[in-house]
Parts: structure tokens; sequence; C-alpha cells
């Protein structure tokens, strides 16, 4: 296409931006409110045809994902410029005929097409007529990558195959603990039965964990994790977890504990900020190693705002540099495998879900340091 007809093809595409329908209306068009926004500014293609179906407009991201260039498709034949087809293999604008179908239709709502080579791409459309009932005006056609939506699918697929796995083990060991007591109750003793009954337990502890992991998710994930707003007592939550990491067996000496005060008054969910520092102190116990420390001080927000923050360190290893970015994320795990991996992405949506941040570093010395900020808040008939 020479020079003169790449202008034409800019002129084209101005024309379709500011364009007005015959009647003086303005058809409702995103344009139309945003005056100087360039198509190629648009994070999704997208792809416009005049009433005869001539391409009057094709961006920068629809050049991208179709590798066709703008000069290329504007001015041809929309079916040219986009040769899309469905996944049965039929040709999509033969089978949807915007131009001659039903004149009481709006669009079409976004769904999966294939380009050219088997190439998926999210595709919807909109038709812009000058009045009701009226002859196709403008077709708008937007396109996505499909790999966002790929990518959830994926997450949504380690999930339950992780959910499974995890669910497994515990459920087969209560299976068959309990079938065996049924069938063969005489022939055990009761130091025996005392021993299956409490495996038994602790894996439906277990199954209950993991379901209450997967609701966190469900609600983090959708925006409804609910935050219940009571007074917290910070240094003394984190005495309670010492005490019980204490009481199920390990050393006093393993921990440290530096408050610094005062502190401002905490209006917080307990029960999740007790899930926050347990996950934390389960963490720096089971992949670190040395002392585990940890510190509680006042932590100024901003000059209107007070805080409080808690860091947790220990002279493990520590986590790599380049793994860092990804801690927060969902399954991930450090060098020691255990656990489903969704235990610091359950703690980062909860401390986001007071107003709070979260981060991880290199301690001092040497090992792994998470330390969550958050804001004084207030009280949940306050909110």
């Amino acid at each position: 296409m020479s020079s003169g007809d790449a202008g034409l093809g800019e002129d084209h595409r101005a024309h379709d931006v500011n364009s007005r329908s015959a009647n003086g209306a303005s058809p409702p068009h995103p344009e139309d409110h945003a005056p100087g926004v360039d198509p190629d500014d648009l994070p999704e293609g997208l792809v416009v045809a005049d009433g005869t179906g001539r391409v009057v407009c094709f961006n920068a991201a629809a050049a991208r994902l179709t590798g066709r260039s703008p000069a290329e498709a504007v001015g041809g034949s929309l079916q040219h410029a986009l040769p899309l087809e469905d996944m049965h293999g039929r040709r999509w604008w033969q089978v949807t005929d915007p131009y001659g179908g039903l004149a009481t239709r709006t669009g079409q709502p976004e769904r999966n097409l294939l380009l050219p080579g088997g190439r998926e791409v999210l595709v919807a459309a909109r038709y812009i007529r000058a009045q009701p009932l009226g002859p196709l005006q403008r077709l708008v056609v937007t396109l996505r990558s499909t790999e966002a939506r790929r990518r959830a699918e994926r997450s949504h697929a380690e999930l339950i195959a992780t959910v499974a796995h995890e669910l497994r083990s515990p459920l087969t060991s209560v299976k068959g603990f309990t079938a065996t007591l049924l069938a063969k109750w005489e022939r055990f003793t009761d130091d025996q039965k005392r021993l299956m009954l409490e495996t038994v337990d602790a894996d439906a502890n277990r199954v209950t964990r993991l379901i209450a992991e997967l609701l966190d998710i469900s609600r983090i994930d959708s925006g409804r994790l609910e935050v219940r707003r009571q007074p917290v007592d910070m240094a003394a939550a984190v005495r309670r977890h010492i005490d019980a990491h204490i009481a199920a067996g390990r050393s006093a000496d393993r921990f440290v504990t530096r408050v610094t005060g005062p502190l401002p008054g905490l209006w917080a969910d307990p029960d999740k900020i007790d899930q926050v520092l347990g996950n934390l102190l389960e963490n720096a116990v089971r992949h670190g190693e040395g002392t585990v420390t940890i510190e509680v001080a006042p932590a100024p927000l901003r000059s209107d705002e007070e805080g409080t923050a808690v860091t947790v360190s220990d002279e493990g290893p520590g986590i790599p540099e380049e793994s860092m970015s990804r801690v927060f994320t969902r399954f991930w795990r450090g060098s020691k495998r255990g656990g489903t991996g969704l235990g610091l992405y359950i703690v980062k949506g909860i401390v986001e879900a007071h107003g709070g941040t979260i981060t991880v570093g290199r301690a001092v010395a040497g090992g792994a340091q998470f330390r969550f900020t958050l804001p004084v808040g207030a009280p949940a008939f306050l909110g």
C-alpha cells in the first residue's frame, strides 16, 4: 500500500472515531466520550467496519493479535481483515451475517474464535444502528488474547489437583482405620483403639483445615473476605502462639520476642490475625533454622495514621532472590516440599483485607524475614 493509501486509512480511522449519525444524534461510542483518544492506545484489539463491511479502523493491538498490519487491513473487507472461524471450522462472518441477519440484534457476546493457523482469540461484536431496526451503520469488534483466561484455567486445574492430592491421604487413612475398627473391634486393645481414633481425629482436622483454606481463597478471589474488627492485643497474640509451639514440644530457647511499646490500639479480626501469625510462625519453624525472632512495634503509616508492624525472622537458608516475587502467589513452596502452598497467599489476602501490607526479605542472620503492617483500624460497627 502506498503512503497515500496509508494516509487514507488514517483518515478513515479518524472519521470513524468522530463520525455522527445521519440524523445528528451521536451513537453510543466510547471515543465520543473521550475525544482525542487514539485507538492505538487501547489495550485490546479494536476493529471497526462501516455500513458496507469495509474496515475503517484497525488498531495496533488488533495488528499484534492477528499478525496483519493496519495498512493491509484498513480499506479492505472485514472478512478479509478478520478471517475468523468457530471451533467447528465454520467461517464466522458467514454464520453470524451481521449485515444481512435480523435487524433486532445488537451484537455478539464474547466467545473463543480461531484465526488462521489455529490461534485462539476472544471476540465480541457490537452492532450500531442509526435507529432501532435500521440497517447496520457500524460494526465494532473487540479482540483479546486468551492467555489470561488460560492462566486462570490452569490455576483452577492446579488448585483442583492439589486439593484432590491433599484430601486423598487423610481420607484414605480415615476410611482405613474406621473400616478396620468396625470389622475387628473386639480384637484390639484399648490402647490400639485410642491410637487409631487419635489418628482419625488428626486426619479429620487436616481435612477441615484444607476446606477452610479453600473457603478463604474463594472469598479472597471474589473480594468477599469479611473482617470483623475487635480490639486485638498483638503482643499477647504473639506470646500465645509461641506458648502453643512450646507446649507442642519445641524448645523455648528457639523463640525470641521483642515488643517495642507503647503499641497503638489495634482493631482487627482476632481469628484472622491468629491465622496470619500461626502461618508465619509455622513457616519459620518448619522451613527455617536456628532462632525465630518475632518483633512487634508501632509503625507510622502516614502523618495522620498509626499502625502496628510484626516481623518474623529465622536463621535458615532464606528465600532465593529470584523467588521472592512469587512467595505470595498460589502454590508457591520453598525448597522443602509439603503443604498446599496456599498459606502465604491467604496470609497476604487477610493482611490486605485489613488495609495492611506484607513484605518478604532477608533477615540479618541470613534467613527469611516476613513483615506485615496493619493500620489501627476502626470497630466493625463504625465501618
